[in-house]
């Protein structure tokens, strides 16, 4: 990331080349925090709290994303992108030196209802692995599977949005400036990460806790919704603005038709909120904890194909039909296959649940023994 910021200017495809070459070496390294922090809070995080902490963990990430965003836009608009790299790399290797030295691994299994009360004898670790027939019964069971195919469905959707939106409200005839781009951002997005991820992850820890299959339900209800609220944003008639009016921000806040976008975007963000505080927790219950780290690093793969996809076609589909609202309904199409499948984990998912508490327990047996043969 430092790097980026000593890009020569102007080159053409030499520029791009570099700025390709040093963004791959981020990504390979960064694609390994969302599967640590999947992995690692499996084992720190009570059950009862999960969803509580992905709230404000998917918080903490929309509130740096959003201020971010602000932030970059005003270097960039000024001249200072390449102060803007070396200063982001710094914070990201301050951050990861102090994680470093910081965060002790827990016992993996610590919090796993069968392995608890043997996981507290401080000889006894949690060693198994993953094999062939355990990867079967959990990692590709029907529900795991579903999470895969659904976060290439999702993902072709949440992949274009911002390509999709800031285009569509920055450049002629609605000439919205980044700055208020972003200003409209934090009023409405911060405001709905504070609400939705809080408050739908203590509601869905309460709801969840005796009933996890209901995590299913949130998930059907928030990719509906928050799609539909998403998409309406592009069939309000936003106004036509010169570049001026564009960048005069309490004038745009007087109009009414700014507060309905916002409104709207608000509303897709709080609904989205309830997939994001509740789609790992569902992942953590119906895989072995040695298998954390790696279903989610493959649900990120397919994640990260869907994103990609998107942003592909969006590209296609804007010069095939040169229209905002044609593209957003045929991305809409991709999605549907994903919320399908997920009704159909209604039923899949108490078996895929059982089969992992089943393993657990007969590995709790063996833990037992162990300590039995040990004399603790």
């Amino acid at each position: 990331m430092i790097m980026l910021g000593f890009a020569i200017e102007g080159q053409g495809f030499e520029t791009w080349v570099y700025f390709l070459f040093f963004i791959c070496i981020f990504a390979i390294f960064s694609g390994g925090s969302w599967p640590s922090i999947a992995s690692l809070s499996n084992d720190i995080i009570p059950k009862s709290h999960r969803s509580r902490f992905f709230g404000v963990f998917g918080l903490m990430m929309g509130l740096f994303m959003t201020f971010g965003f602000l932030i970059a836009s005003i270097f960039v608009q000024y001249g200072y992108w390449r102060e803007y790299f070396w200063g982001t790399g710094l914070l990201i290797l301050i951050a990861g030196i102090i994680f470093f030295f910081h965060m002790d691994e827990p016992k993996r299994g610590a919090q796993q209802e069968e392995l608890m009360h043997i996981l507290k004898n401080d000889d006894i670790e949690y060693d198994f692995h993953i094999d062939k027939e355990t990867m079967k019964k959990t990692m590709l069971s029907k529900t795991n599977l579903v999470a895969l195919i659904e976060g290439v469905s999702s993902n072709i959707l949440m992949g274009s949005i911002i390509l999709l939106i800031l285009p569509y409200i920055q450049t002629p005839p609605h000439n919205l400036s980044p700055i208020f781009t972003a200003v409209f951002m934090i009023v409405f997005g911060l405001t709905a990460g504070l609400i939705g991820q809080i408050l739908f992850g203590m509601i869905s820890d309460k709801v969840c806790k005796d009933h996890p299959i209901r995590r299913i339900y949130f998930i059907i209800f928030s990719l509906s919704l928050g799609m539909i609220t998403f998409a309406s944003i592009f069939f309000i008639p936003l106004p036509h603005l010169t570049v001026s009016q564009g960048k005069n921000i309490s004038y745009l806040f007087s109009l009414p038709i700014v507060w309905v976008m916002g409104m709207l975007f608000f509303t897709s963000n709080v609904i989205g909120s309830l997939f994001m505080v509740n789609q790992a927790p569902l992942i953590q219950e119906i895989n072995l904890p040695e298998a954390m780290g790696k279903i989610v690093s493959w649900n990120q793969l397919v994640e990260s194909v869907g994103w990609g996809l998107g942003a592909l076609m969006v590209g296609i589909l804007l010069v095939m039909t040169g229209n905002y609202q044609i593209t957003i309904l045929w991305l809409m199409i991709f999605i549907i296959p994903g919320i399908v499948l997920w009704f159909f984990t209604l039923g899949w998912y108490p078996q895929d649940a059982s089969e992992v508490r089943k393993i657990l327990a007969e590995r709790a047996k063996i833990l037992e023994t162990r300590k039995n043969n040990t004399g603790s």
